[in-house]
């Protein structure tokens, strides 16, 4: 994958999880502050925890730290999938921001 396909595809998937904050905090109660500055997202929940997504453009990777821990993505098979056990990035996201919330929560590749 050349540098500007992984800007393009990794650029529509931060724009895809702000989208879903907004879908989220427009449709439930769990208020996801979410801020970006340059390829770097912040969520904060309302109990002041966070998962910070950001950009590693030298390794072609998104990086997730969350509470269960830091994971990295790489584009493979049209889907971001970690590079230790192969699970999406969407799903993942998903799981970990709904522990955080401590209510169920969808995250999307779809903006």
């Amino acid at each position: 994958m050349t540098d500007l396909e992984y800007q393009d595809l990794a650029e529509r998937a931060l724009q895809a999880v702000e989208a879903a904050c907004d879908r989220i905090n427009d449709e439930t109660d769990a208020d996801i502050d979410n801020q970006r500055t340059g390829g770097m997202v912040t969520l904060t929940f309302s109990n002041r925890s966070q998962i910070i997504i950001n950009l590693q453009k030298p390794l072609q990777e998104i990086w997730m730290a969350a509470k269960a821990g830091g994971f990295h993505y790489k584009f493979s098979g049209g889907r971001w999938a970690d590079t230790k056990d192969a699970s999406e990035f969407f799903a993942n996201l998903s799981r970990y921001a709904s522990e955080q919330a401590g209510q169920q929560l969808v995250f999307t590749a779809r903006a």
